[in-house]
């Protein structure tokens, strides 16, 4: 699957409104960002191997590590790779499904939400 960059972008627009209230509204103070695919800096900066699918990531300062006297120096984001999440897909549905799931993953990165929370919520 290969779709347009508006197109795509409206894909995760309808994933991002399928995110629970409880998740969603912590995305108010974070990018949400699309790249092709990720670099292979990053791929080695995350011990992935090249050849190994990257959907999202989460850049930024987790609040579970903030402090008051050390604010992050750049906003935090999220980076969608579009090229293999319509790799993984093989239907607009389950491209906004992938979606959905890698946003709420790398909320919870943000939000330092334990991977039972996610599973609560039927992330898992």
């Amino acid at each position: 699957m290969k779709l347009s960059k508006k197109d795509f972008d409206r894909v995760v627009k309808r994933a991002i409104l399928r995110i629970p209230e409880e998740i969603r509204r912590h995305l108010d103070n974070i990018l949400i960002s699309v790249q092709d695919r990720p670099s292979p800096e990053l791929l080695e900066e995350m011990d992935m191997p090249p050849d190994e699918p990257l959907l999202g990531v989460f850049q930024g300062v987790p609040l579970t590590e903030r402090t008051v006297t050390s604010p992050p120096l750049f906003p935090d984001t999220i980076v969608l790779f579009q090229e293999p999440l319509e790799e993984w897909a093989e239907s607009v549905e389950e491209l906004e499904e992938e979606i959905e799931i890698t946003v709420v993953h790398e909320v919870a990165h943000f939000l330092g939400m334990s991977e039972e929370k996610l599973a609560e919520l039927g992330y898992e």
